[in-house]
């Protein structure tokens, strides 16, 4: 029998990395940007070419997929799950990168634990719902939530 290659934390030297981010072992971090003051959680896996924005933070259990802008001061929480293929041809994409699809999300967003994040665009200054499968894109502020995703109400922003 062979021993396991073990790693507490893996993150290439391919990364760029801004001042003040956290990144809690283990994790698999590779090909990304990441800005100031972000926090990435355990388990958190974030794949090349996707970029996590100045004060966003990560939460344990999340994956975070190739193709994936996010914008600053997000929230993502618990085990939320990006794609990027929708199995256009009947099944997966099998490494054919022309099949992969962009999900942008933009500033002020925060999404629920286990929500899964298909390729869609989400504009700022809104809340995902715990457990959503978000799988059109969102151009309006607000809270969503559900399988597919809805619009529930305005947010309120600035506080009381």
């Amino acid at each position: 029998m062979s021993v396991p290659l073990t790693r507490a934390c893996s993150i290439n030297v391919d990364v760029k990395v801004g001042l003040n981010v956290v990144i809690i072992e283990p994790s698999n971090i590779y090909g990304c940007e990441i800005h100031d003051d972000v926090f990435i959680g355990p388990f958190v896996e974030i794949q090349r070419n996707s970029v996590i924005g100045r004060g966003s933070k990560i939460q344990s259990h999340s994956f975070v997929c190739e193709l994936v802008e996010i914008g600053e001061f997000c929230f993502i929480a618990h085990g939320v799950m990006f794609i990027n293929d929708l199995f256009s041809s009947g099944g997966p994409a099998g490494g054919d990168q022309k099949k992969w699809k962009h999900t942008r999300i933009g500033n002020n967003v925060s999404i629920g634990s286990n929500s899964t994040i298909l390729p869609v665009t989400i504009c700022n200054n809104v809340v995902i719902g715990a457990g959503s499968v978000v799988t059109n894109d969102i151009s309006e502020s607000g809270i969503y939530a559900g399988n597919p995703a809805r619009f529930l109400r305005p947010i309120e922003l600035g506080g009381a």
